[in-house]
């Protein structure tokens, strides 16, 4: 099976993640396949399983889920125009080429805690007492030079 995860970032540019036969590891660490080094996304927090006959996702009991269509899941079989959520990425499967023309995702980063007490609480637990906007993070990574895994944020080319 020709496998591909399709995510738009932010500006609307469109990134292709073709995933080969096998497992493909999702997360924070260095060592995931796909790379997403956000405090929302366990260290290794899902793999992609594509088999010949087919595609299926489980979650590594990470702390904020895994889902496919807005769902949770902890195993599930995906199918061509799933969306798959890990963290505050969103991916669209394309099977064999299906579905062919894919509509842009935006993922809203919404902060968990609604109490403004449990939102100081959160500030205070990250060390600086400052909260870091998790895209920011992710745009901070892709423009350093040193990236091994795919990162769905790095620039492909860089600018001058």
């Amino acid at each position: 099976m020709d496998v591909k995860l399709v995510m738009f970032r932010e500006n609307g540019e469109r990134r292709e993640f073709p995933i080969g036969p096998g497992t493909t590891k999702f997360g924070r660490k260095d060592d995931c396949d796909i790379r997403i080094p956000v405090a929302e996304v366990s260290r290794h927090h899902a793999e992609l399983h594509n088999r010949a006959d087919a595609v299926e996702l489980r979650d590594l009991g990470s702390a904020n889920g895994t889902y496919v269509n807005n769902k949770r899941i902890s195993k599930q079989k995906l199918s061509a125009g799933d969306h798959l959520v890990v963290g505050p990425v969103v991916f669209t499967v394309q099977i064999d080429g299906q579905p062919a023309e894919i509509r842009p995702v935006r993922t809203k980063l919404r902060t968990r805690a609604t109490a403004p007490a449990k939102q100081q609480a959160a500030k205070s637990t990250s060390g600086t007492g400052e909260e870091m906007d998790p895209i920011s993070a992710l745009e901070a990574l892709a423009s350093s030079a040193d990236q091994t895994a795919l990162d769905p944020f790095a620039d492909e080319e860089e600018e001058d």
